[in-house]
């Protein structure tokens, strides 16, 4: 008689099975747009440009764990210790002209779960609400999903911080709640607003970025369609 065991998911709720190989870990590559591209943070080649696009508005550092910088070589020196980070990658959003206009980091990667984080986005108001600044988006979910396989994406931000958690929604990710006293952050405390987008979202999504982007749905940098209305009709 076979006294073996029965595995306990035999008689209790367990998740679904899934691809377990480690998704990989982000790294330096140029992804090209249609209005600008993202490429790896170059102290370099991206300072100048970026302290040019960020030093006129201090409202850009409220709710970042970093910034205001004193100056131009303060933020310098700043800019390469983030470049050098090795489980954070920092990417510059360059406009048509070549000139770098915003950052973004793919950070918390777990490539075991398969998780990521889209964050640490600072936009100069030259970039902000422009299509561009959708675009870099779209590129750096593409990147994570289907050539990184990561299965989460998640954005995370203070939950007082509007801006952050409407972009959030508009982008397609999904509200999880709030964490609250999830952090103290330049001696405040912060409650952090949770989203994220799932790999099973991701085609639904993309469609409605490519199909947000295409040229016909613009009048000059004005937008025909939202991209929420074309999301949600699909």
């Amino acid at each position: 008689m076979n006294h073996a065991l029965k595995p306990k998911s035999a008689e209790q709720p367990v998740g679904p099975i899934v691809d377990a190989a480690p998704a990989q870990k982000p790294g330096a590559v140029v992804l090209e747009g249609r209005f600008g591209r993202v490429e790896k943070l170059d102290p370099r080649r991206h300072a100048t440009d970026l302290w040019q696009a960020f030093h006129a508005d201090d409202r850009l550092w409220t709710y970042m764990f970093y910034g205001p910088f004193s100056d131009a070589s303060a933020f310098s020196n700043f800019l390469g210790k983030i470049a050098a980070l090795e489980e954070q990658v920092y990417y510059a959003i360059i406009d048509r002209d070549g000139r770098a206009a915003g950052w973004a980091a793919l950070i918390e990667s777990r490539p075991p779960a398969r998780v990521i984080e889209i964050g640490s986005i600072v936009c100069g108001p030259a970039l902000q609400r422009t299509v561009l600044a959708t675009e870099a988006q779209y590129l750096l979910a593409r990147y994570a999903f289907e050539t990184l396989r990561y299965r989460r994406y998640e954005w995370k931000c203070d939950a007082l911080n509007a801006a952050s958690r409407s972009a959030a929604l508009r982008l397609g990710f999904t509200f999880e709640g709030i964490f609250r006293q999830h952090m103290i952050i330049k001696g405040r405390s912060r409650d952090t607003a949770w989203f994220a987008i799932l790999d099973s979202e991701w085609p639904r999504a993309r469609s409605a970025f490519e199909r947000w982007l295409q040229p016909e749905n613009f009048d000059g940098e004005r937008q025909r369609r939202s991209l929420e209305a074309i999301r949600n009709s699909l």
